[in-house]
């Protein structure tokens, strides 16, 4: 076990400097055990016990039902993503120079494209380049999808941007310094609005010295749905991963920088869609 790291007058003027209140927040972060390092290397927020938010509980035969359901969505999940064929990478340089210069960072990728980012972050994690880290529901329903999480050899963090955002927030920071955990952030997630790049991910790289990397994919032939238009490849299409360059966030950036960076994210996260459709039309 151990205790949490961000010293709180850090976490205070990061806070304040975003408009965000943060006195409550600074209580826990001194008094409260965050995190708790499991066997399978996995980190469990210790706040989500087995009950809810709703005040729902894991029964026995709930978790059977997991169990049981997860290796054969896992099943369909690894069957899409080998009938389809990543045939490009464009911005290949941005990421190996993140690599090589600091032990984690902040994948940043829309809520659309969530499928094939997370698969290609998890290959460059099988190769030993990164950990790589998702924010699960701390709902009884969210466990189905952490132990997908870790059955793929992600690193789970329990936690939601909705109902414990400042929370969730924390255990990132722990994740990236103490870990070396570079956790996935959709900033238009999980509820939208779509293509809106929320602080979150520029509140993190500012607090942890820690740069955004901004990641997109684009399909040969692809279904759009939902709310967010999420990306849903048909069998067999080709994909291109694109990479924009990295972003720091300098630690005396104040709230008007912040949104100025937020709107400049988002462009970053367009114009490496962008690039994947350009290598697209250029692979076979």
């Amino acid at each position: 076990m151990y205790w949490c790291s961000c010293k709180p007058p850090i976490l205070a003027h990061t806070l304040a400097s975003a408009g965000l209140p943060c006195r409550s927040i600074i209580q826990r972060a001194q008094f409260c055990r965050v995190n708790e390092e499991k066997n399978d290397g996995t980190l469990r927020n210790t706040i989500y016990r087995r009950v809810t938010v709703s005040g729902r509980r894991m029964s026995p035969t709930r978790r059977l039902l997991y169990r049981v359901a997860a290796p054969i969505l896992l099943a369909l999940i690894r069957s899409w993503w080998r009938s389809c064929r990543i045939v490009a990478v464009a911005g290949q340089e941005h990421l190996d120079a993140v690599l090589a210069r600091w032990p984690s960072f902040l994948p940043c990728y829309w809520h659309q494209h969530q499928l094939f980012g997370a698969r290609f972050l998890l290959t460059l994690q099988n190769q030993g380049r990164l950990r790589t880290g998702f924010l699960i529901s701390p709902s009884v329903d969210g466990e189905l999808g952490a132990m997908m999480v870790r059955r793929l050899g992600g690193y789970v963090i329990r936690g939601s941007s909705s109902h414990t955002g400042a929370l969730a927030l924390k255990d990132y920071f722990q994740a990236l310094i103490r870990e070396k955990v570079s956790p996935i952030i959709t900033p238009d997630g999980p509820r939208g609005p779509a293509f809106v790049f929320k602080p979150g991910a520029i509140l993190l790289s500012q607090m942890s010295g820690r740069p955004m990397l901004p990641i997109a994919y684009a399909a040969s032939r692809a279904k759009l749905v939902h709310w967010d238009r999420f990306v849903l490849p048909m069998p067999f299409s080709r994909i291109a991963i694109g990479i924009g360059p990295p972003r720091e966030v300098p630690r005396d950036t104040d709230a008007q920088a912040m949104q100025v960076l937020q709107i400049e994210m988002a462009q970053a996260l367009k114009a490496s869609f962008e690039a994947a459709a350009a290598a697209l039309a250029g692979a076979r």
